[in-house]
């Protein structure tokens, strides 16, 4: 069986990968992620890709996964907050409203690439400013796109759609049905 390389520096996906294989080594792309005009889903794709294509090209014997997650509202693509004031804000908005989480997942193995994304939607409950300001001064929502984890516990999620997993970054159910059809678990 090919080692599996997960293409990514989240303790999310990681624990969450390994709900599905128990074996796997961890190796951080060292692609760059830049700004594009791209919406929210061919940004994931292409991120996705691009850090799997990274990994790939140092550990060509090897299935490599690459993910990316981002969060879209009316459009407009969330990444990770630069500081806590961008956290807030990006908070704020959110407020109230439904949103998208997406995540692209590429899967190379043999230079065979295969890809989708998962998309969740989450509705946000109205948050008062002390939660917001609470939520932030954490430190949780700071390395997480749309500054938040549904998983860290505060008052932010009144209801979501789609792929619990996904949410926090990694659709297990989705990867382990990719992984099967690859005979890699």
């Amino acid at each position: 069986m090919k080692n599996i390389i997960l293409a990514s520096a989240s303790p999310r996906r990681r624990e969450l990968l390994k709900r599905i294989v128990s074996q796997f080594d961890v190796v951080v792309s060292e692609y760059a992620e830049e700004e594009t005009s791209l919406d929210a889903k061919g940004t994931v794709t292409l991120f996705a890709r691009e850090k799997a294509r990274e990994v790939f090209s140092r550990f060509p014997n090897s299935a490599v996964i690459g993910a990316d997650t981002v969060v879209s509202l009316d459009g407009t693509v969330l990444g990770k907050p630069q500081d806590k004031e961008d956290a807030k804000r990006m908070l704020r908005r959110m407020s109230g409203r439904t949103h998208e989480v997406m995540t692209g997942v590429t899967l190379i193995v043999d230079g065979r690439e295969r890809s989708f994304v998962s998309v969740s939607r989450v509705t946000f409950l109205p948050l008062p400013e002390e939660v917001i300001s609470a939520y932030v001064e954490s430190g949780l929502p700071l390395d997480k796109a749309g500054a938040y984890g549904i998983q860290d516990g505060y008052p932010l999620v009144k209801e979501y759609e789609g792929s619990y997993t996904n949410i926090v970054g990694f659709p297990v159910e989705d990867v382990r049905t990719l992984l099967q059809e690859e005979k890699l678990c």
